[in-house]
């Protein structure tokens, strides 16, 4: 039986050799998410009066496919096309917040681009507004194009074919046709008939999906039907596999090796929206790596239960799917700690970094960290390894290793990261993260800092923290030194 925790260590051991090019062919939406108090209904109509009180736009469709590629580390590329509009342009925004690269996502003049608006009041979707067009047969012999020239080098493509029209025609056939193609391709799709010419290393239908390729119910027992359904469905969609998506029950895979299934979480239905584009980009990105369908899925699953905990249209990150089998970790490398603060950002969160040896933890460093919380939502600690702090403090230093004074620190309540360091300067650190905030102790001014002309040139701010006198790690370990051979300390 797989083990979970195993498969997705082994996905991220993966990820911090190489990140694969994963590119995502398909229909790009916007999802727009209006959410207020509901306490009253109209006079008007019987519908309740909603008081907006907060507004969000998030990628959705194929666009939220190609973000969860990019939080869960993979190098990612969209191929669609767009309206020339408002909400293309919020939606271009988003990607390339995001890390995604947009140019092969074409925006058209005179193409509306797919909004679904959800008005929720009081945690709960009262109405969804779905504006936008189709795309034409002119626009996609554009994307069939872009499609060919941001596969050629990729290590797996993803195509969402949600009805809009980016993926089709043309395009469908454009793929079929190609002498090479990546050696992964998924497939998630309304309709998986047509995509079969293209021999899908997997596919990834939903119930109601799987009944209409196969033109019949799948059944009450949704699990044990679609289990007697491979032959069937490996037949229908000309794939090597095939991954029936279940949402509260799990899945069922269909994989060259043989049949097993995965189990869900359940959540609420209000909650799941999205849930299938961000199980498909972890299920390529997992293929991408090396792994096989079933253990493919399994981290699928974990990353697909991330999300519906969470409201309206969400992602996975690498982080968090690895706290998904490991529970929380404070500690962490430069990579995870990346993804992690990204979550972050989406949340809102103010995020305030300070750096230091913290050899021999002692009163100073604590209030100068609980001061440096202050100043945000959450508190990044960078800890210099053993051989930056010989550099900086000379034989004999650290006493500590770098692994115990990351998890010393770790322990205090005020910290939320810690990540362990090699440079004498924070400076390529804060470069990679680019926190709001950097914070140093009191013996410092902004001038002294070499760190403060990167901070300021990606816009973050320096912040100069409270002088605490008479506490010195140098003068702990000298005390400490002098003491008599046999004397405890302390």
């Amino acid at each position: 039986m797989t083990d979970p925790a195993e498969v997705v260590r082994r996905v991220d051991a993966a990820l911090q050799v190489r990140r694969p090019r994963i590119v995502v062919i398909g229909d790009a939406l916007l999802d727009r998410w209006w959410a207020g108090s509901a306490e009253r209904m109209s006079r008007e109509a019987p519908a309740p009066v909603v008081r907006i009180a907060d507004r969000a736009d998030v990628a959705g469709g194929a666009a939220n496919t190609a973000v969860n590629l990019a939080a869960l580390g993979a190098d990612v590329a969209i191929v669609g096309a767009i309206g020339d509009d408002v909400g293309g342009a919020a939606l271009t925004a988003l990607l390339q917040d995001a890390g995604v690269d947009t140019s092969g996502l074409l925006r058209i003049a005179g193409l509306a681009t797919t909004v679904k608006t959800r008005v929720a009041g009081g945690g709960q979707v009262l109405v969804r507004v779905d504006e936008g067009d189709q795309v034409d047969d002119g626009t996609r012999e554009l994307v069939a194009a872009a499609a060919l020239a941001a596969t050629r080098t990729a290590d797996a493509e993803l195509v969402c074919d949600y009805g809009i029209g980016s993926a089709v025609g043309v395009v469908r056939d454009a793929l079929a046709a190609r002498a090479e193609r990546p050696p992964v391709t998924v497939v998630d799709a309304h309709d998986l008939a047509p995509w079969s010419v293209l021999g899908p290393t997997a596919v990834t239908p939903n119930a109601g999906e799987t009944e209409r390729l196969l033109g019949h119910p799948v059944g009450p027992d949704r699990v044990q039907q679609a289990q007697l359904l491979r032959t069937e469905l490996l037949a229908a969609t000309g794939a090597a596999g095939v991954v029936v998506t279940l949402d509260r029950d799990g899945t069922v895979v269909h994989a060259p090796e043989g049949t097993s299934r995965t189990r869900a979480h359940p959540a609420p239905d209000a909650m799941a929206n999205g849930a299938g584009d961000t199980f498909a980009a972890a299920l390529g990105l997992a293929l991408a790596l090396g792994e096989p369908l079933a253990d493919a899925a399994v981290v699928a699953q974990l990353a697909a239960d991330v999300v519906v905990r969470e409201p309206g249209t969400s992602v996975c990150t690498r982080a968090a799917l690895l706290a998904a089998v490991e529970g929380p970790t404070r500690v962490l490398d430069a990579g995870r700690l990346e993804a992690a603060l990204e979550a972050d950002r989406r949340a809102g969160r103010r995020i305030v970094f300070t750096n230091g040896c913290f050899d021999v933890l002692h009163v100073g460093h604590t209030t100068s960290l609980k001061q440096a919380k202050q100043l945000g939502d959450v508190l990044v600690v960078a800890v210099n390894d053993d051989a930056s702090v010989r550099r900086l403090k000379g034989p004999g230093r650290p006493i500590n290793g770098a692994a115990d004074r990351a998890g010393v620190l770790a322990e205090l309540g005020c910290v939320d990261y810690v990540t362990v360091f090699g440079d004498d300067t924070a400076i390529p650190l804060l470069e990679r993260i680019r926190p709001d905030v950097y914070a140093k102790g009191g013996d410092y001014t902004p001038e002294m800092l070499e760190e403060t002309a990167a901070v300021e040139a990606y816009g973050g701010t320096v912040a100069i923290l409270g002088y605490v006198s008479a506490h010195s790690t140098s003068g702990i370990i000298a005390r400490t030194r002098a003491l008599p051979e046999g004397t405890a300390a302390g």
